[in-house]
């Protein structure tokens, strides 16, 4: 009967469970040394793959914001730079204006003095033709109302002449 009760009784181990337990352990440690191993090596490289990843972006980050900076200042610089030379480039074409301007004037001046001397001169010509056309004119005149010749007489001769000086 005690044969009969341990054939019974599920809670006292046979042979089966021990030879399975056996396997169980030979598969555990099969496992362990040849799959384990391997990709416990994977995943080591995998993290130190991402740890390198993380430090080069966190360096590129950095390289980023260093060129950034440096490109913002070299920016201002060339604004700062730009601003100067178009403001000198005002200022000389304000200087050549002004220098334009005065020239301009001083030849407009010149001609405008020339013009009144040439003027002047051709009025003097003409005042000066006009005296000596006046004094026949006149001769002239004064005959055709008096009904004599009077182009014969002397200008101090005649009786209604008078003195130019």
């Amino acid at each position: 009967m005690t044969t009969n009760l341990a054939a019974e009784n599920f809670l006292i181990p046979n042979g089966t469970f021990f030879v399975c337990l056996v396997i169980f352990f030979v598969v555990f440690a099969v496992i362990g040394i040849f799959v384990v191993p391997p990709i416990k090596k994977a995943m080591e490289e995998r993290e130190a793959m991402v740890a390198k990843t993380a430090e080069d972006n966190k360096a590129a980050a950095a390289s980023f914001e260093s060129a950034d900076s440096e490109y913002r200042a070299a920016l201002k610089d060339a604004r700062g730079e730009a601003t100067g030379l178009r403001d000198a480039a005002r200022a000389k074409g304000n200087e050549e204006l002004v220098a334009a301007r005065h020239q301009a004037t001083a030849e407009a001046d010149a001609a405008r003095a020339a013009s009144a001397e040439a003027l002047a001169a051709q009025g003097a010509d003409a005042a000066s033709s006009a005296r000596g056309d006046l004094d026949n004119l006149a001769t002239t005149l004064a005959g055709r109302i008096l009904g004599s010749d009077l182009k014969g007489q002397s200008a101090s001769s005649r009786p209604d002449a008078k003195v130019n000086n």
